[in-house]
């Protein structure tokens, strides 16, 4: 016996999704989401852009949240309510960045736990780095920022050896 979802289904011939609900669940979704989440949902298509809410009082909302729980805010004056372009300049980015990778969740029972995702304890949570790694993840961002540099330099050991060779070549042949 066919369930209404499979009748619906196998009519369109696709699989049902996020995007076959009505606007007005997606509307009612978005108004349960915090500022980074629904900034992330209106940014993900046009659909979405036009009727997802990110104005000022949901950006004070994820302020004073943050405040309550003792994470760090915008520690500038700079902080602009107005626009999601001008708010997430400075620190509102490198909160927004740290957030997303799961640096301000808890992994201990009875802390934070996970404000991602709203769990009790965080398993997104990354371990810590280890000096070794931090020093390779910087020179490898090192060396791929400064390419050229890299290049002139390793031309230049080049022709440093080379003369070496000719100069070393040029005593024996004297000798």
């Amino acid at each position: 016996m066919e369930t209404q979802s499979d009748e619906v289904s196998g009519a369109t011939g696709n699989q049902l999704s996020f995007m076959n609900l009505p606007t007005e669940l997606h509307l009612q979704i978005a108004s349960y989401l915090t500022y980074p989440d629904a900034l992330s949902l209106k940014h993900t298509n046009r659909h979405f852009y036009g009727f997802v809410y990110t104005g000022v009082n949901l950006k004070i909302e994820w302020l004073i949240e943050r405040r309550r729980l003792h994470l760090d805010c915008p520690h500038d004056k700079g902080c602009e309510l107005g626009s999601d372009m001008r708010f997430c300049r400075g620190s509102v980015r490198l909160l927004m960045k740290r957030r997303r990778e799961h640096g301000e969740c808890d992994t201990r029972e009875g802390g934070r736990g996970c404000l991602v995702f709203g769990t009790k304890i965080c398993t997104y949570q990354k371990k810590p780095m280890t000096r070794m790694e931090a020093a390779k993840k910087w020179m490898m961002g090192f060396m791929n920022r400064n390419a050229a540099l890299w290049w002139i330099l390793a031309a230049a050991i080049g022709a440093v050896l080379a003369f070496s060779f000719m100069w070393m070549r040029g005593l024996a042949i004297e000798a």
